[in-house]
């Protein structure tokens, strides 16, 4: 069995990324998201294992010293992180992992993992980005102005990215996400692994 391809899929906040990477899911199998780990408590409808897997500071602590994670940040008083052989194991059985993280973990994993692939994904514009920020009608203006910034911090290490996707139209950014997973599955070596048989066969039909 061919090995998965892990995936790092970074954007700014409102750029996306978390509809593009359901909508690809629903449209490409053999993909899954990789479920952190947090310190956090669950808030309602959350499952453990599902929507993460949840874990007390001590517990995250002792895997953080035993190198057990591909990448961890502390957000607030909370920690976050990728386990390594949860990762691994996705991989193992064949199937592509999504990690959906920011530049600072897609550094970390891309240092453990060099084989790894990273995707940025981007708003067609500051005002667009603005404007969807603005639409979720939840947040002061502080607020807003505090996203934008954060925003444009994060949208500023897109060159340390593989593939750059502009989330202008929904359907053709989904298209283009689609496309690179695509690619990377019909790898020569890729390939050559998945089909040996039939390479095989084709091969001696003419002997």
């Amino acid at each position: 069995m061919s090995q998965g391809t892990l995936y790092i899929v970074s954007a700014p906040s409102g750029a996306g990324k978390t509809s593009m990477v359901k909508a690809l899911l629903e449209r490409l199998p053999g993909v899954v998201v990789s479920v952190s780990h947090t310190t956090r408590a669950p808030r309602p409808g959350e499952q453990d294992g599902a929507d993460y897997h949840f874990i007390d500071k001590a517990g995250f602590e002792r895997l953080v010293e035993a190198g057990e994670f591909l990448e961890y940040a502390q957000v607030f008083d909370n920690y976050y992180g990728t386990r390594r052989a949860t990762v691994e194991a996705e991989l193992d059985a064949g199937r592509d992992v999504i990690l959906e993280i920011d530049w600072q973990g897609a550094r970390q994993v891309a240092a453990a993992m060099p084989e790894s692939v990273k995707v940025f994904i981007l708003p067609p514009s500051a005002a667009a980005l603005r404007e969807r920020l603005t639409a979720r009608g939840q947040d002061s203006a502080e607020v807003i102005e505090r996203r934008m910034r954060d925003a444009i911090a994060e949208m500023s290490h897109y060159d340390e990215y593989h593939y750059l996707i502009f989330n202008d139209d929904f359907d053709t950014a989904v298209d283009e996400l689609r496309a690179v997973f695509l690619s990377r599955r019909l790898r020569l070596e890729v390939q050559r692994e998945r089909h040996a048989a039939e390479l095989a066969g084709l091969l001696e039909s003419g002997s």
